[in-house]
């Protein structure tokens, strides 16, 4: 049995909330919720809530399964924080600018599952390439002329592209 559980939005930048969720990853929940109790960092307090949603969602699924349900015997099998949205905010600096200050945001995704199921290995952006495979080459996508000037030498240029061949 696999249940997860997703906060959106957190206002605590990734980086800072990493360091929490990378110490729990893999562990038992007991254990989870352990390190998430005696660590001083703030993020502990968001990522402890996510986590006990994801064991509620466990145990309400193994209710309408009608299925025998133990806490303890889950883990965290993914645990991974991505970038939210920037709230981007500007404050008043010397000689009237404006400084720009980014207020991050994270979002929290933790999914438990029972003792005998195999981890869930997270997806990295270059796969592709690990496995030997080329990624697909990015196309460039060229913008259309503007003006009626621009359209006719780009017209002009085609014509004498054609005829050179």
């Amino acid at each position: 049995m696999e249940a997860r559980a997703i906060q959106w939005t957190v206002r605590q930048s990734a980086r800072k909330m990493r360091l929490v969720i990378d110490q729990i990853r893999g562990r038992a929940v007991p254990e989870a919720y352990a390190i998430l109790r005696f660590s001083k960092k703030l993020a502990a307090q968001q990522i402890h809530k996510v986590l006990r949603s994801a064991v509620a969602n466990a145990e309400q699924q193994a209710q309408r399964q009608n299925a025998a349900f133990d806490a303890d015997q889950l883990r965290v099998a993914y645990a991974v924080v991505n970038e939210g949205p920037t709230l981007k905010r500007f404050t008043q600096a010397a000689m009237g600018r404006a400084t720009p200050i980014l207020k991050r945001t994270s979002h929290v995704e933790i999914r438990v599952a029972g003792a005998d199921a195999p981890p869930t290995p997270p997806v990295k952006a270059g796969a592709a390439e690990a496995k030997g495979e080329s990624p697909a080459p990015a196309r460039r996508k060229q913008a259309a002329p503007k003006t009626a000037a621009q359209r006719k030498r780009k017209a002009a240029a085609s014509r004498s592209k054609k005829g050179s061949k």
